[in-house]
């Protein structure tokens, strides 16, 4: 199985916007639950870096409704489209054509370049 965020050799960005941010964000909540089961601490505490970039998302959008009123909601939401589009983008073209499979303990395998790629 390949990792979310590999952009498929000959595949359209469409399809790797619709597998990347559902994907991406189950890969983060499983790196944040292991990174915080080894701290013994709970998934659901404020330690959570995945519930803090949500809180911060929910409150600097609140604070911004609150000071200019409802008429900053499409305003709001254009930008967050946009930005989830100019950072699929981004990923696609980074990863374009990258294949990283998992590894038997679900890992995704390391990516190499340059100097750094193995002598094959």
């Amino acid at each position: 199985m390949l990792s979310p965020t590999s952009a498929r050799m000959g595949g359209r960005i469409y399809g790797f916007a619709r597998r990347e941010i559902p994907g991406a964000f189950d890969c983060a909540w499983m790196l944040e639950y292991e990174r915080l089961c080894r701290k013994s601490v709970s998934v659901w505490s404020l330690q959570n870096e995945v519930f803090q970039s949500y809180i911060i998302t929910v409150v600097l959008q609140r604070g911004l409704i609150a000071a200019f009123g409802w008429s900053m909601l499409p305003f709001l939401l254009i930008h967050n489209v946009f930005a989830w589009w100019v950072f699929t983008r981004a990923n696609y073209i980074e990863h374009y054509g990258l294949l990283r499979d998992k590894q038997p303990d679900g890992k995704c395998e390391r990516c190499y370049s340059g100097a750094l790629w193995p002598d094959v």
